[in-house]
């Protein structure tokens, strides 16, 4: 700012930055209309809640106008121009905030609440990244916000004669801000930094002691009914499970009645064919929660299960099948440490863990966005990689996580199912505002019907498996799509829950409310039905078994975490509490304004005292019932001290690095120490799992490090590194064997095994001379 013809800044000033600023929200908030717009979200930009919308960044303009007239007038006594460059800064860093607010809000259709302190630095990064990151786009943004405040700076200067003339400007500001508070407001007309700040300040602030007597108060007899048993003609062999969690697979796309009903056809038919329940609720509104919900049956601590710090006793669907004989594993095309999926499964002892990191160089990745990210492996990719794996002979739980039908939506193929999208639309009797809908969000529904096709080319491969007579699917939604507009609170949770199998004696479709907490006592009681399960006498289920009545009843109490750090919603009957309203509901999942809740709300304050005191004192069951007891890496006070003073602990990657620095460097016990550590918060990073297979050959331990680097192969069979390293550990304990016998395996599972010929070339080289020297020793 050019400061020289101006010796100290007064109110005057002062004033024209305040109006700036609002003049900025003002063109934010028609910016955020526009865009919803465009994408079919509301129906007009300049209507009713457009000018509520104005109100309330009249209303945080003032706020903030009256919170900082007090710095900006101390910093201009004390020193000349100190105060308005201040303010100035401020008010451009509150502006770049909230455009990013409104950004976030026009892709997710939900402010940015107190669930951001939910989310670790990297997840924000992988999110964001694979959302469209940070392009060049943001910079421009970030440079116009600046232009346009500094160029209504210098325009309030010609009309400032007008505002000289008003009551003392404070005045004016507070009381603006106090009419704000009493007009309601809703997510999509608030000022998005204002509901940003009150939300981290009540999450934050949020009474949730827990007063009982009763030390483990969900624990109870597992008495689940066998709602199932009448349904199926199992066999005498335990039957296989196989879990598909579809991204964003809500009820509005799949089924009779569907609000955008076509682009599931396979999904469609397969209703038709199965246990179908139509009004099921995934107890989380984001993939976060769906994984501790679905097969745990498990509360939600403060961020999600899967985000505590330390993981209580817990039984699962994983660890009791496995106790019972069964293989259990897990496939994803992205990442296993988002979301600390991997920790979580770790735990459970999962024997399979299928990540982005295992797919190998015969797979294509989902093609990259404006930015230049991706996800992983689409859909497609994903279930042709898991049906090229060996299978067990011991009965199976398989469990799919899918990702496509995913921000940034961009299918292999995008074309040909975006002229789909126009073909369905041609022929289907969508009007109005669904048309319009998917009309502008083509890319999503092109991806529906990829997906789609995916899953349909999944069961034709599993109808090829010997065993596909005695296996029973389970199909469901982590939540409802994100971008595409809801009717209401709960759309968001209302997703579609398929049990096929061929062992099904009838068919049926269920519209009684249920949710994902009731799907793990449900099977359990149908295999317990049926066969000698080793299973224990007592449980601490969320939930009970499925209600299986065909017509619409709600008897069922059911939290719902709309994203991480949100406990805001709970169901009891039929009444919703969601956000400090109270609906009814009814049997189209429609909400209606309803009165009398305070006993619903108080159910939402006892099940958050009690959620938080389960989980951060280890009090879901006691040692005793645990099958795998939680184990958790434990570090001295001393060895913090050093592990602090050379890792922050945020960055993974980074840590392995200095790890490795510090192995090159000869200090074995603290490198494998630091390994240690890192293991202990990631231990799906192979990386640091090598260096330690490593570091114990370095140090002469030549068992300990060919174990690890086994593990290492069997956790990634793909993965080269971990070939490569044990190829060292073979060659310098002389075990010529044991390399011709890698080399087998290296051939057979890593596509990238020409990067290591030399090594391979080096281990027939020193077997032929092991076998050159033994026959000249018997010659």
């Amino acid at each position: 700012m050019n400061t020289s013809k101006i010796d100290r800044y007064t109110l005057k000033q002062y004033t024209r930055l305040i109006i700036s600023f609002f003049g900025c929200l003002l063109v934010l908030s028609i910016y955020q209309y526009t865009t919803l717009y465009f994408k079919g979200v509301v129906d007009i930009i300049f209507g009713k809640s457009f000018f509520i919308a104005l109100f309330h960044q009249l209303g945080f303009a003032s706020i903030v106008g009256i919170i900082l007239v007090f710095p900006f007038n101390f910093w201009e006594k004390l020193r000349s121009t100190y105060g308005f460059n201040l303010v100035f800064g401020v008010l451009i860093l509150l502006l770049i905030i909230e455009a990013m607010l409104i950004s976030y809000f026009c892709t997710a259709l939900v402010p940015l609440g107190s669930d951001l302190l939910g989310y670790s630095f990297s997840d924000i990064k992988m999110t964001v990244a694979n959302s469209g990151g940070m392009s060049i786009s943001l910079v421009v943004g970030i440079l116009v916000i600046g232009g346009m405040f500094f160029g209504l700076y210098k325009v309030t200067s010609k009309y400032y004669h007008y505002i000289s003339k008003m009551y003392p400007f404070t005045i004016i500001l507070f009381s603006l801000f106090i009419t704000t508070l009493f007009t309601d407001g809703k997510p999509i007309n608030q000022n998005k930094t204002q509901y940003l700040a009150i939300n981290l300040y009540n999450s934050s602030t949020e009474d949730t002691s827990y007063n009982s007597d009763v030390e483990y108060p969900l624990i109870k007899r597992s008495q689940t009914e066998n709602v199932l048993g009448e349904y199926f003609d199992l066999k005498e062999e335990k039957p296989n499970i196989v879990f598909i969690m579809v991204e964003g697979l809500g009820r509005d796309f799949v089924g009779e009645g569907a609000e955008y009903e076509g682009f599931t056809p396979f999904l469609d038919e397969l209703t038709k064919k199965s246990l179908y329940w139509e009004n099921c609720l995934s107890n989380t509104g984001r993939t976060f929660g769906v994984i501790p919900s679905l097969f745990g049956s498990l509360p939600f601590g403060k961020s999600g299960f899967m985000e505590l710090e330390k993981y209580p006793n817990k039984l699962t669907l994983f660890s009791i099948l496995k106790n019972n004989g069964y293989h259990t594993s897990f496939y994803q095309g992205t990442n296993s440490s988002f979301d600390n999926v991997d920790q979580f499964l770790l735990s459970e002892n999962v024997d399979f863990v299928l990540d982005k990191s295992g797919f190998g160089s015969k797979y294509e990745m989902q093609a990259e966005d404006a930015a230049g990210s991706s996800w992983g492996y689409p859909d497609k990719e994903l279930f042709k990689k898991s049906m090229s794996l060996p299978r067990t002979e011991q009965p199976r739980m398989e469990v799919y996580m899918t990702i496509s039908t995913h921000e940034p939506f961009i299918p292999p193929q995008q074309d040909f199912y975006e002229e789909k999208v126009k073909q369905i639309l041609s022929k289907s009797s969508h009007g109005g505002k669904i048309k319009n809908v998917i009309k502008k969000n083509d890319n999503v529904f092109a991806t529906l019907l990829y997906t789609d096709d995916a899953l349909k080319d999944v069961f034709e491969a599993y109808k090829k498996q010997p065993n596909y007579e005695n296996t029973i699917f389970v199909v469901t939604g982590d939540h409802r799509l994100i971008p595409i507009p809801q009717r209401n609170a709960i759309s968001r949770f209302h997703v579609p829950l398929i049990i096929y199998s061929p062992m099904l004696k009838k068919t049926r479709k269920i519209s009684a409310l249920s949710s994902h907490f009731d799907v793990t006592p449900t099977i359990l009681a149908l295999l317990k039905g049926n066969y000698e399960l080793k299973m224990p006498k007592r449980v601490a289920w969320m939930g009970s078994a499925l209600d299986m009545q065909e017509e619409f009843r709600a008897i069922k109490d059911i939290p719902l975490m709309r994203n991480k750090n949100e406990l805001k919603e709970y169901i009891s009957g039929e009444q919703v509490f969601s956000d400090g309203s109270i609906y009814s509901l009814d049997e189209n999942m429609d909400l209606s304004s309803s009165f009398g809740g305070s006993k619903t709300e108080s159910k939402l304050a006892a099940f958050k005292s009690m959620n938080a005191y389960v989980t951060n004192n280890d009090k879901i069951i006691p040692d005793s019932l645990a099958i795998f007891a939680v184990q958790k890496e434990v570090f001295t006070e001393t060895e913090m001290i050093w592990l602090n003073s050379v890792y922050n602990g945020k960055d993974s990657d980074k840590g392995y690095f200095i790890a490795r620095d510090i192995a090159f460097d000869k200090e074995y016990d603290k490198a494998l120490l630091l390994c240690r550590y890192i293991l202990s918060d990631a231990p799906s990073h192979i990386d640091t799992k090598i260096l330690t297979g490593r570091i114990n050959v370095w140090k002469g331990d030549y068992e300990t490090s060919i174990k690890i680097l086994k593990e290492c192969i069997k956790m990634n069979p793909n993965y080269i590194d971990s070939y490569s390293a044990l190829f060292d550990v073979y060659f310098w304990s002389d075990r010529h064997k044991d390399a011709l016998e890698l080399i087998k395996l290296a051939e057979q599972n890593s596509s990238s095994v020409n990067e290591i010929s030399d090594k391979i070339a080096r281990a027939r080289n020193q077997s032929r001379k092991k076998q050159t020297a033994s026959t000249d020793f018997e010659d």
